[in-house]
């Protein structure tokens, strides 16, 4: 007879938890997790399969600990769309960018420390931080999901964190955070800032500003990335971050040995090599993203604006019936509905086909069930606090809708 998880002696503060995901359904269009819709091209395929046969050479041997070579092409990459000059010694690797924060967890957390969210945001980062023994403090953002400096700056000083996440643009909102709010929370914490851009390739040529341009003489800020999204890997499974090089030494400490595939390196490494080919899909991305924000407007419904390939839309008196409307007619979204988001679901672009499908879909379920109010924006209710445009970005000029707080989403969506 099997033994029930309760009768397992599991650490007291997992139980009663859930593991994370999403729903994967292959036959609906699958818009819920954020993916690229764009797969590899035939020149890519063909490289890639000689990439990985040159590595399968030595798979009788231990890859490359140090990753060294795949380094030292993220930091090319990082240094040609930022920018600023990187060395191979400023960037750090690992499957995904969830196992780069989990190591950052380990190396600068654990028991008796805190790690600091603003929510609603991604909802593995406290996860990764209560996992790595860690106490987790989500603070509200403003009623238009976005966060002031002035409000980060006194939520680090009253929780003293650890380690601080500012995620920009926000998953599950798509709002951005200036780098003035990046460098008050600096200034403001003795401890690890973490800025997650997961997302930021979606801001190309709409003003978006990467905190890698903050790093220099900030020892302790750190700017997560992944090949998930903009570069279309989330099958490969490879994140990345660039710091100090004396924060990669610290996370040196606690990686797991050989903790990336000789595949790994190799499939990253080639993507690196047609980035041009891949970065130019975020384009078409963007572009249907912007389609599909029309589209939901015109019938009607509340739309955030967002930075990134997603949108959160609604709101819904019965957000999970809508869901299942759009399931039924082959469309996959994300509901992101509950006590602190309530009556928002979320849909990413996909390819326009995809986008055609849930446009039509939406318009049935709408059809049965209107939205739980009229505006074609998704805005602030009246007298609530909001964030002021950034400078130079889109800003952080989402809106909640009417009644919705800014508190902690009960799903923040998968990215890494």
């Amino acid at each position: 007879m099997s033994a029930r998880l309760a009768d397992l002696p599991l650490r007291d503060d997992l139980r009663g938890r859930t593991p994370y995901g999403a729903p994967q359904l292959p036959h609906a269009a699958q818009l819920n997790v954020n993916e690229n819709p764009y797969g590899p091209s035939p020149d890519l395929l063909d490289d890639l399969a000689a990439a990985v046969r040159a590595a399968a050479v030595t798979l009788n041997r231990y890859p490359d600990r140090e990753a060294v070579a795949l380094r030292q092409d993220l930091a090319g990459y990082l240094s040609e769309s930022t920018g600023v000059a990187l060395t191979t010694e400023q960037l750090w690797a690992a499957n995904g960018s969830n196992e780069v924060l989990q190591h950052v967890c380990q190396a600068f957390g654990g028991p008796g420390r805190t790690a600091l969210t603003f929510e609603p945001s991604y909802s593995m980062h406290p996860l990764i931080a209560t996992g790595t023994g860690m106490r987790h403090v989500g603070v509200p953002r403003a009623a238009d999901f976005g966060v002031t400096a002035d409000a980060a700056v006194a939520a680090v000083r009253e929780h003293t964190p650890a380690v601080t996440f500012l995620t920009t643009p926000n998953n599950p909102t798509g709002t951005v955070t200036g780098l003035d709010v990046v460098a008050a929370v600096y200034d403001a914490t003795d401890g690890i800032l973490v800025v997650d851009e997961a997302y930021a390739e979606f801001g190309r040529g709409r003003g978006y500003v990467s905190a890698v341009t903050l790093l220099r003489g900030r020892p302790r800020l750190l700017v997560s990335r992944t090949m998930s999204k903009a570069f279309a890997l989330a099958g490969a499974r490879l994140g990345y971050l660039a710091a100090d090089p004396a924060v990669v030494d610290a996370l040196r400490l606690v990686r797991l040995p050989y903790h990336l595939s000789a595949v790994t390196q190799a499939v990253a490494r080639t993507a690196l090599v047609h980035r041009a080919e891949l970065l130019g899909t975020v384009d078409a991305v963007a572009a249907e993203r912007d389609r599909l924000v029309a589209g939901v407007r015109a019938l009607g419904v509340g739309v955030v604006p967002t930075l990134s390939n997603f949108f959160l839309f609604g709101p819904f008196g019965d957000p999970r019936r809508v869901w299942q409307d759009l399931l039924d007619d082959g469309v996959l979204v994300r509901d992101l509905s509950g006590p602190t988001l309530p009556g928002l679901l979320r849909v990413n672009a996909g390819t326009p086909d995809e986008g055609d499908r849930f446009l039509a879909a939406l318009a049935a379920a709408v059809a049965r069930q209107p939205p739980a109010g009229s505006a074609a924006e998704i805005s602030p209710p009246p007298g609530a606090a909001a964030t002021p445009p950034v400078p130079g970005t889109i800003g952080a000029t989402a809106g909640a809708a009417a009644g919705i707080p800014a508190a902690v989403a009960a799903d923040g969506g998968t990215q890494a």
